[in-house]
């Protein structure tokens, strides 16, 4: 068996980050080769991972990079809040920003293979400190944005939500962080709805119409109950009947009768709804989702008066327009 010195111990520390002992079991289960002890602390990472592959990563830091035009967004997550405040985390979510705005990858998979300044790929980082940690950790999100003037926002209470906007020109400083916090606060879904994807669209209104249509017929199936003298909260569902029926507040006829109302006014309801004004109904909600979600047309939350971002900006800066936003957080 090699003699395993305190030096040995430190110098494979500084190469792994490895806590000490785990350091030193390694090297002598590797009796003294060092590349064999980064392997061994290696796979101990890769096996604490796949152990814990299905815990949540909630907690960690989210950290920006802004150069040249260039932005950053890199959000890794870690199980506890106490992993993820010690400055081996804090160290480790910083330099992978680091990499990632050098090398501006094209997205996640491609910065994990990114080389770190040691030589070793960002996800060999990653996998070196959840077997020093003992829990999983992740690169939850990786996003760019390139621009000619990007204002970054990180939420300093937590470290957990942050933003990345990018506009066509420089502007007011305070519109710029304004329309960071706000991206960061609303998570609005595009820029403008013109930016919308025609697959979100169509989704959107599928959702909306099968909401219309439940809306409409419980409102039939309503009107009927409390016709026949039946409180519709008290039935309006299957557990509520019978937990209603046990408490006294139904008697068992006005069950049976309360289901008997919910199926065929249902069904009936159900069969005459008018196509035309479901569609109807559901392109209202729709043009509602667009203005609630899309940045532009959100209430702009930094006003002190009731305006939307899109007005916000025009009242300062009329040529200033939004190219690009990113956004995370760990808390979703």
């Amino acid at each position: 068996m090699a003699n395993i010195s305190a030096a040995d111990v430190m110098k494979l520390r500084k190469m792994t980050s490895a806590g000490m002992m785990d350091c030193k079991n390694a090297l002598i289960e590797a009796d003294g080769d060092f590349q064999k002890a980064v392997d061994i602390i290696r796979e101990k990472g890769k096996l604490v991972a796949a152990k814990r592959a299905d815990r949540e990563t909630s907690e960690g830091a989210v950290v920006a990079r802004i150069e040249n035009g260039k932005a950053v967004l890199v959000a890794l997550g870690c199980e506890t809040d106490f992993v993820a405040r010690t400055e081996g985390f804090q160290g480790l979510v910083e330099a992978i920003a680091d990499v990632a705005i050098k090398n501006f990858p094209a997205d996640a998979e491609a910065l994990k293979a990114c080389t770190m300044p040691d030589g070793e790929p960002v996800e060999k980082e990653i996998e070196v400190f959840t077997g020093k940690t003992g829990e999983k950790l992740s690169l939850v999100y990786y996003g760019k944005v390139e621009a000619p003037y990007i204002y970054a926002y990180i939420h300093k209470l937590t470290g957990k939500l942050g933003a990345v906007i990018g506009l066509n020109k420089t502007v007011d400083e305070s519109l710029a962080k304004g329309l960071a916090m706000q991206v960061a606060s609303m998570n609005p879904v595009a820029i403008s709805p013109e930016n919308v994807s025609a697959e979100m669209l169509d989704k959107e209104f599928k959702v909306a119409v099968e909401k219309t249509k439940e809306e409409l017929v419980r409102k039939a199936v309503n009107a009927a109950l409390e016709k026949a003298g039946i409180n519709p909260a008290h039935v309006d569902s299957e557990e509520h009947i019978s937990s209603n029926t046990a408490k006294g507040w139904l008697t068992e006829a006005q069950a049976e009768q309360a289901r008997e109302i919910i199926k065929t006014v249902g069904e009936q309801k159900a069969a005459s709804l008018p196509a035309q004004m479901v569609e109807g109904i559901a392109k209202g909600r729709v043009q509602k989702f667009l203005k609630e979600s899309t940045l532009t047309e959100q209430e702009y939350q930094m006003a002190d008066e009731k305006i939307s971002v899109k007005d916000a900006i025009a009242k300062i800066d009329k040529e200033a327009r939004v190219l690009d936003f990113k956004r995370v957080s760990l808390s979703d």
